[in-house]
């Protein structure tokens, strides 16, 4: 009986002597920026794709997975919102402890250069943009390394701090841009709701300065975004704008603007990506007119390193989830033409294909635009008989909205086509700076060659399309020392034309020589914290005019973006 009692004994420390001790995974999961992300999934897996261990990252984005046997593995973070980052070939000897720190992009990482964003929702409002705080993107459980020990705890049981709310207030002047002229003040509150829920407010009251300015504008919108569980969002803007000091055809005054513009975006598993959304607007003056502007966005990542996309729009100021980052929206232009009032549209369609280049990305799209409407941008005071040409009986011309604070113009150009390919790269300088080139080629309306200068009655018809081809060196981001947010850009393109090549591009709104500052002012205790003083100029050496004349002989200008300067300060509760 001793002598099998002994017997047993021996095998058990044999074959515990003989049995592998396990092996381990563990390190950091953090973002483009190196943000630790808390929540992400970990998973191993091994061959066949079949899961060997998985883990939640903590509040330092740490995770561990443990008791793995030797073999080769691969392991894989993903997020909602983030392209999944992936270590393939990870060799595990027995007791080997590996350390393999993951980083994820976020989807729309390029969304500061794609898909093409208009002019306001480009605008550097990183204190501003939206923020999802839905306590659904938590997970029930997460994984806490604590002096190496796995720890599993509801993610009820954290703390976590409320999310304060934000005000801004702030007054600007200048020369505006159209319909943004005189002295402006800004009230904007960021509210987050107990849902989980955004919602924000922004008020633009004009002051009366001086005869131009017939009475003070106002422009009032409300935003609302609220977040679909942990692979979707949505956001909606109403908008009401009211602009005395245009004028319209037959020198009636006032342009009112009331607008709905929504936009979803859906996470399709891990490879595909849906934004869908639009706008609908209704604008006045001595008529009306309601148009419906949709968009759609589909790209896939059949690896972590590629990216197919397509992108359908019919509005150059929403193309995209994205664009509805800010919630202050352009102001859709009408003008009335033979009777009827007009706004612009088109059709845009583009296929593209990226790929990540080290930290940057390349990416090249090929495009197809049917411009059935464009809007003219034009600088100059008219005089009454440019206002009443468009009414009369018969008329050719095409109509006419003025803006008496600025002495600048819109006029309804001609429709055509045109297609071309686009070619983007960007690449980070700085951790908080990025830079992009673009190149374009299509077609845009230009003046005809040798002629003396049009008129403007008839500028309409003899504006032709021509092939062209633009060039963009753009600098966006933030000086982190002296936290200087700066978007600055040059884009070039033939002079001869008066309208953008590829005007659903990302800088087809910012031409020639443009640029945006943000900065804020700090001066000991002299001054409160969470003030900022903002200068943005558009085309400031005022290239690319072509002279029109004007009904009574004077000279005017058509240019594809008439210089504009504004300066401002704000100050942040």
């Amino acid at each position: 009986m001793k002598i099998a009692i002994l017997t047993v004994i021996v095998l058990t420390v044999s074959v515990r002597g003989w049995a592998a001790p396990p092996a381990a995974v563990s390190g950091v999961v953090r973002d483009a920026q190196g943000i630790a992300q808390m929540g992400a999934l970990v998973q191993v897996t091994g061959p066949g794709s079949t899961t060997i261990g998985t883990a939640f990252t903590d509040l330092h984005g740490r995770y561990l997975i443990s008791n793995l046997l030797p073999g080769k593995y691969e392991v894989r973070a993903s997020a909602a919102l983030f392209v999944p980052a992936l270590k393939s070939n990870l060799q595990l000897r027995s007791g080997m402890r590996s350390i393999v720190n993951l980083t994820m992009s976020a989807i729309f990482d390029t969304a500061a250069w794609l898909p093409a964003e208009r002019r306001k929702a480009d605008e550097p409002q990183d204190d501003w943009s939206w923020t999802l705080r839905s306590v659904a993107n938590k997970p029930i459980l997460r994984v806490f390394d604590e002096n190496g020990d796995v720890v599993m705890v509801s993610s009820s049981a954290s703390e976590q701090a409320k999310p304060a709310d934000k005000a801004r207030a702030g007054v600007s002047s200048g020369d505006g841009s159209f319909g943004n002229g005189g002295i402006h003040n800004i009230f904007e509150v960021d509210r987050a709701m107990p849902d989980g829920s955004d919602v924000k407010l922004r008020a633009d009251l004009g002051a009366q300065t001086g005869p131009s300015l017939r009475a003070p504008s106002t422009s009032v919108q409300v935003g609302y975004q609220r977040r679909f569980g942990f692979a979707g969002e949505g956001r909606m803007v109403m908008s009401l704008q009211s602009h005395p000091e245009l004028v319209g055809t037959n020198g009636v005054a006032g342009l009112d603007a009331v607008q709905l513009s929504s936009s979803e975006k859906t996470q399709l598993g891990d490879a595909v990506d849906l934004e869908v959304g639009g706008t609908v607007y209704v604008v006045r003056n001595a008529d009306y007119a309601m148009a419906s502007r949709p968009f759609l966005k589909i790209t896939a990542h059949p690896t972590s390193n590629w990216n197919v996309g397509y992108r359908m729009a019919t509005s150059r100021d929403l193309q995209s989830h994205g664009g509805l980052d800010a919630v202050e929206l352009e102001l859709p232009v009408g003008v009335m033409e033979q009777g009827r009032m007009r706004t612009e549209s088109g059709l845009h369609q583009e296929v593209s294909l990226g790929r990540k280049a080290g930290k940057g990305l390349v990416q090249v799209s090929y495009y197809n635009d049917n411009v059935r409407r464009m809007m003219l941008a034009g600088s100059g005071e008219l005089a009454m008989g440019d206002m009443t040409a468009a009414a009369a009986p018969g008329s050719m011309a095409n109509g006419v909205v003025a803006d008496t604070a600025t002495d600048t113009f819109r006029l309804l150009g001609a429709g055509y086509k045109s297609q071309g390919i686009s070619l983007l790269m960007t690449e980070p300088i700085t951790p908080g700076l990025w830079v992009a080139v673009e190149y374009s080629t299509g077609n845009a309306l230009a003046a005809p060659e040798g002629k003396e200068p049009m008129h403007l009655v008839s500028a309409s018809s003899e504006l032709k399309p021509k092939a062209g081809q633009s060039a963009t060196v753009a600098l966006k981001g933030r000086v982190i020392h002296s936290q200087t947010q700066v978007r600055a850009s040059y884009r070039w393109q033939p002079e001869e034309m008066v309208t953008a090549v590829n005007p659903y591009a990302a800088f087809s709104d910012q031409a020639y020589l443009s640029f945006l500052i943000r900065q804020p002012i700090r001066l000991g205790r002299v001054l409160p914290n969470g003030l900022e003083a903002t200068v943005d100029i558009t085309n400031l050496l005022e290239q690319g005019y072509r002279p029109v004349l004007s009904k009574d002989g004077r000279t005017l200008y058509l240019t594809q973006t008439p210089r504009m300067i504004q300066a401002g300060l704000a100050f942040n509760f």
